[in-house]
């Protein structure tokens, strides 16, 4: 038996592309390798592609300092092999990219996958083949092969955008995105570091990297509201106890809307005292990850006012931790609610304003005009950096998609289909792609929860209704339009309940990087009706014979 300390030094050697597979995955994240592990295991002849030159998915590229999970680590990591949990040993209730990375390699050894993988190599172009009933995938090698089934492991957040402004390339010094981090070590000691960026990796970066550097200049342009992580360490005794619970934990995320172990409070917000809501605010601020955001009252995503006497707290806290209060105010969203998006989960990210060394430039105030040679010329002054850290975020779920040539039937372009916004069923299957399956698409189940939770349903899902497949003897099956179009109108519903259908976040498809995008109306990228909704919703689906989808 393999252990988590013995890891092979050398990976096996790749085998030669063939000319045919049955399935061919993209992407060997966290979503792929599972998928390919339930194919390999009924002996389907499976390819998996990524650009990547090893498995690991976002885990793989987000090396920048402070990137950590903001799921519990021991409900991130699978559920499918009792041998697995029992094995690995989780270092920390929030585990970091580095132990992460590990984690997905040690899974891919474990199982033997890394021989069905083409790694260090993008897909340029995807044709469904209409004569053949096949898809045609097109390699930046220049390679081509062919699949009978075609699924897309895309990730949630794996295209980064970079802001377009004048003069990137003329600045002499490092500079990067947070997604594109350098493998080799980047010296940021005593050096003069600008950070582009206040979302969930800015925010990582900054509490990590301003105790070292000489001097640190934060531009942003809409602060988020942010809790504390309060990460600690799991000792072996905790852990011990974590494996003899992974039953009852993984049953909690299941029922949650989150996936995470982190329950609702079901009473009214109106039902307990401003007194006891305060009490209860104050320790679920001090306890580790999203207990402030997800099990406080349900009336705080969907409420103006519960909404607006939460936020207060979540402000005086921000107030009571940042020494200047000019900069505790410019730190304080304007523009929505706390828990209306996605909450950042900081480690001393509020402190590091507190150093002297340490400035906040609005970019509401002073607008980037251009990038220079030595730094950043703001409409108010001259910046000079060693290194520029670019964490603008992602063009996200719909983004990993638009940048492959995905045509279906007819040659139809799936960017063209999506540009006004996505339509999916159960964010899986797509009218006009037949023999296409998303894993963690648009609209899925996958987007707004703990992410492993969701996709080893949609995977296992996927997989079944393959086998369906297979003992039927069809060659193809599709979501019908009718199946799409009432989905669409199901996860629209599901935004008009809540508070998130006003926030500018990825959850709507705002990032004003992505060129040509139109920001006047929201784009439905979530489905957020819960976990259990959701799943009720995909099991319903399989047990009524796949209704919404077409076989032949």
């Amino acid at each position: 038996m393999s252990t988590q300390t013995d890891l092979q030094a050398e990976t096996p050697p790749r085998e030669a592309l063939k000319s045919h597979y049955e399935a061919l995955i993209i992407g060997a994240g966290v979503s792929g390798i599972y998928q390919l592990h339930r194919l390999v295991q009924l002996g389907v002849n499976t390819l998996v592609v990524d650009t990547a030159d090893g498995p690991g998915g976002t885990w793989y590229w987000n090396r920048y300092p402070g990137c950590r999970f903001d799921s519990e680590s021991y409900t991130y990591g699978y559920s499918f092999s009792e041998e697995l949990l029992e094995e690995w040993h989780w270092k920390e209730r929030f585990s970091s990219q580095p132990e992460n990375l590990k984690y997905l390699e040690y899974v891919v050894e474990k199982f033997d996958l890394r021989k069905h993988m083409h790694l260090g190599c993008g897909v340029e172009s995807t044709l469904y083949d209409e004569d053949a009933n096949v898809w045609r995938i097109s390699l930046s090698t220049g390679e081509t092969v062919t699949c009978d089934w075609f699924i897309p492991c895309l990730g949630l957040l794996s295209a980064p955008t970079t802001p377009r402004l004048e003069g990137m390339n003329d600045f002499t010094g490092p500079s990067f995105h947070t997604y594109h981090w350098p493998k080799e070590p980047v010296d940021l000691a005593g050096k003069r570091v600008a950070v582009i960026g206040t979302g969930a990796t800015g925010v990582q970066v900054i509490g990590a990297i301003a105790p070292i550097v000489g001097q640190l200049t934060v531009f942003q342009r809409r602060p988020n509201w942010c809790a504390p992580l309060n990460n600690s360490e799991i000792s072996d005794e905790e852990m011990d106890e974590i494996r003899k619970n992974y039953e009852h934990i993984f049953e909690v995320c299941s029922q949650t809307p989150g996936g995470f172990i982190h329950e609702p409070d079901r009473r009214g917000f109106n039902e307990v005292s401003a007194e006891e809501r305060r009490a209860m605010w104050e320790r679920l601020y001090g306890e580790p990850g999203f207990g402030i955001w997800l099990q406080n009252f349900r009336e705080i995503f969907t409420d103006e006012e519960a909404n607006a006497e939460f936020s207060e707290f979540i402000a005086e806290k921000i107030r009571s931790r940042v020494n200047n209060q000019r900069v505790a105010d410019q730190l304080i969203p304007k523009d929505h609610g706390f828990g209306v998006q996605r909450v950042p989960m900081e480690t001393n990210y509020y402190e590091a304003y507190n150093y002297d060394h340490v400035e906040l430039v609005s970019l509401q105030e002073t607008p980037i005009e251009r990038i220079t040679e030595d730094g950043i010329r703001t409409t108010d002054r001259d910046f000079e950096f060693d290194v520029i850290i670019y964490a603008t975020g992602f063009d996200a779920i719909t983004g990993s998609y638009d940048r492959i040539d995905i045509r279906g039937r007819g040659g139809v372009p799936l960017k063209d289909k999506w540009k006004d916004g996505p339509n999916t069923f159960l964010g899986m299957l797509v009218d006009e792609f037949p023999n296409m399956i998303l894993i963690a698409g648009p609209q899925s189940g996958s987007a707004s929860i703990n992410f492993p939770r969701s996709i080893e349903l949609s995977v296992d899902w996927a997989t079944q209704l393959l086998q369906h497949v297979w003992e039927n003897n069809y060659n193809q099956f599709e979501a019908t339009s009718d199946a799409v179009a009432e989905w669409a109108a199901h996860v629209e519903k599901m935004y008009s309940l809540v508070l998130m259908r006003k926030a500018k976040s990825w959850f709507t498809g705002y990032n004003s990087n992505v060129e040509g995008r139109d920001h006047s109306k929201p784009r439905y990228l979530v489905y957020n009706g819960g976990q259990p909704k959701y799943r009720q919703k995909v099991l319903d689906c399989e047990a009524d014979g796949y209704r919404g989808l077409s076989f032949s």
